[in-house]
């Protein structure tokens, strides 16, 4: 949704209907997550829902959405021996919702584009399927909601669940009966969330930072650049950093914001730096914690974060020495075996050449 944002409002601003598709579930090796859209307006599109597969087929159903004002919900792929009309070459299954959305049909629309391109959470609920108001939605925001999807009570019970899924930047349908009852599924609402981008925390203001501050830039999280060396901590140096911090990096990692999506990678390289670095940053919610350094670096610094008081469980998550095993050698390189790693533990991935698995390729998302 991100992706088509820019081109969805200039089209609302117009005070013009248009079609939204929006992938809202998959199944085997869906090309999309859930969450991609896809907009259409009297023959121009933006964005994509399946990488090409289907596209096609949903700006027809948009068209008619567009026509009719009905929303409708439409799996494309290939079920067992059963072949849809329009088939998936992944041989995997994707639900999409095709809504029509204008200042009528949407007049919440300017709002929640605020508080994304503000970067402030939000999150919207719509009834995909089931005996009630198919396309009612609800906005909800960690303090107040607005909209409602049919009755108090639902409303209530969705409200809590989407709360929980904001605070993690999840999206995706939740079921519930008609008055929001989980033991039921009457009901698929699909959450889309609306979560300022994860935090990346680079320690370090080396060559290998730069490249790793691009890389995380490009896989879309805030970067954070921090080093206690004025000289070499300058956003001349790091264009490509959100933040330059200059502090020492305890003493920053002390007062940032970390949360469960977190991203942490030391690469001062050095003791004063690192041990109370990794000592905190080990003691923190975060998702990841890796820090450079040759393999006998490591064990040095494993001695030394014993002897501070970490445990074996703390010792554990650190990921050292940092990135996948590529035979990576330049900071580029570098900075690419550090995202795999990342890609691989986000998505429990095996790290090794797909031309060596079995199965399915995309997993389930987390």
């Amino acid at each position: 949704m991100r992706d088509v944002l820019d081109q969805v409002m200039r089209w609302w601003g117009q005070g013009r209907r248009f079609g939204l598709a929006t992938v809202v579930g998959t199944f085997r090796s869906a090309p999309r997550p859930p969450g991609a859209a896809m907009a259409v307006l009297d023959g121009e599109v933006a964005g994509s829902v399946s990488g090409g597969c289907v596209e096609g087929a949903v700006y027809e159903l948009a068209a008619q959405v567009v026509a009719t004002g009905t929303p409708v919900l439409q799996r494309y792929g290939v079920s067992g021996d059963d072949a849809f009309a329009v088939g998936l070459t992944c041989g995997g299954i994707i639900d999409v919702f095709v809504e029509p959305v204008s200042k009528e049909d949407y007049p919440e629309l300017g709002e929640l584009a605020a508080d994304v391109a503000a970067r402030r959470p939000v999150a919207v609920a719509t009834i995909v399927a089931g005996p009630g108001r198919v396309g009612a939605r609800r906005l909800v925001w960690p303090d107040r909601a607005a909209g409602s999807l049919g009755s108090a009570r639902l409303d209530d019970a969705v409200d809590d669940d989407v709360r929980g899924m904001l605070a993690q930047g999840l999206t995706g349908v939740r079921r519930y009966g008609p008055e929001g009852e989980r033991r039921l599924d009457d009901l698929g609402v699909f959450v889309r969330s609306f979560a300022p981008p994860p935090r990346m925390l680079v320690f370090g203001a080396i060559d290998f930072a730069a490249a790793v501050a691009r890389i995380g830039r490009f896989l879309g999280y805030h970067v954070v650049v921090c080093d206690a060396r004025p000289v070499f901590a300058t956003a001349k140096r790091f264009p490509e950093a959100d933040e330059v911090v200059v502090a020492w990096p305890h003493d920053y990692l002390a007062t940032a914001e970390v949360d469960e999506r977190t991203v942490i990678c030391v690469l001062t390289h050095d003791p004063k730096f690192d041990v109370p670095l990794l000592e905190a940053a080990l003691r923190t919610p975060a998702a990841y914690v890796g820090a450079m350094g040759s393999r006998r670096t490591h064990a040095d610094r494993l001695a030394r974060l014993r002897e501070a008081g970490l445990t074996e469980d703390e010792l554990a998550r650190l990921r050292s020495p940092i990135g996948l095993d590529l035979g990576a050698r330049t900071p580029e390189e570098t900075a690419v075996s550090i995202a795999a790693e990342l890609i691989q533990l986000r998505w429990g991935g095996s790290g090794r050449s797909l031309t060596e698995t079995s199965g399915r390729i995309h997993g389930e998302s987390r």
